[in-house]
């Protein structure tokens, strides 16, 4: 390892020596560019990642005064790649470099898959506001190349992420949305039944029973299948205990379904909301018989 560290050295100091010395053929940048591309190569040997990192950064710097944008969007990004080991937030900053050139060059795609990236880092550092603003460039992006497979996983997570920041409205509205679109598709309207019953535990948090029992006849009418489905019927169960402020109905409902149908994370969350609302406006009535 100390070997390959030191090979890296090696050919940054002959970069550097290269920038700041005079180029009588050729350019001193494409010069400088080899021997940074040399050294990040051995400091990646090296497992030096911090040290490869700056060293794509440098090499990135070469290409824009070549101004050869794409690879030095390309070397940004191996810099980002070689951050995520070390340094999530000079991961970040090189990604988002990265992107912007590709924005600027009209490379979309590209430019998408580094805000999904963006956004998957920031979601695995919890900061889901951050997460969802980048999930949604990444959407955008994506819907404006037609990948909209790609598009609906990114806006699954912002709906995800905005039902756990109790943005209820938002997740409803992207749910509802995927829903739609998936009716129409034979490999993606299987999964509607299961959107259709996450936009309808959004409905539930927010604790309007008249809300709720219009969306179940929206959902009806989008679906006709949906009527005759446990999820539905889950929807509905819930609805009705909620309405008569019964939370030993509610709790038996979310039993009986998951002892057949595994209920994630992210449902039973949302669903407990829901219970302490039920149990909170039961100890209301109580104090006030």
């Amino acid at each position: 390892m100390a070997d390959q560290i030191a090979k890296g050295e090696e050919f940054e100091k002959q970069a550097e020596k290269k920038l700041t010395g005079w180029a009588f053929f050729g350019s001193k940048h494409e010069d400088a560019a080899d021997l940074f591309e040399k050294a990040a190569n051995f400091y990646k040997l090296g497992k030096s990642w911090d040290q490869a990192g700056a060293v794509y950064v440098k090499l990135a710097e070469c290409y824009l005064k070549l101004d050869s944008k794409h690879e030095a969007a390309n070397a940004y990004a191996d810099a980002g790649h070689c951050y995520k080991k070390t340094n999530s937030t000079e991961c970040i900053k090189n990604l988002e470099q990265s992107l912007d050139i590709f924005m600027e060059i009209g490379r979309l795609g590209m430019s998408a898959r580094y805000c999904k990236e963006i956004a998957e880092l920031y979601e695995q550092e919890q900061n889901m506001e951050k997460s969802m603003v980048y999930y949604d460039k990444a959407a955008d992006l994506y819907q404006g190349e037609e990948v909209s497979s790609s598009a609906n996983q990114c806006r699954l997570k912002i709906a995800q992420f905005a039902a756990e920041l109790q943005q209820y409205q938002k997740a409803i509205e992207i749910y509802e949305d995927i829903s739609k679109q998936s009716l129409n598709n034979n490999l993606l309207k299987y999964g509607v039944k299961g959107h259709l019953l996450n936009a309808g535990i959004c409905q539930l948090c927010k604790g309007d029973v008249v809300a709720i029992t219009n969306a179940l006849d929206k959902y009806q009418d989008m679906d006709p299948t949906f009527s005759g489905s446990r999820e539905y019927r889950l929807l509905a169960e819930l609805a009705a205990s909620i309405d008569e402020e019964d939370v030993e109905k509610f709790t038996d409902a979310i039993k009986e379904f998951d002892s057949i149908t595994k209920l994630d994370a992210w449902k039973t969350t949302l669903l407990l909301r829901v219970k302490d609302m039920l149990k909170a406006k039961e100890l209301e009535e109580d104090d006030l018989t």
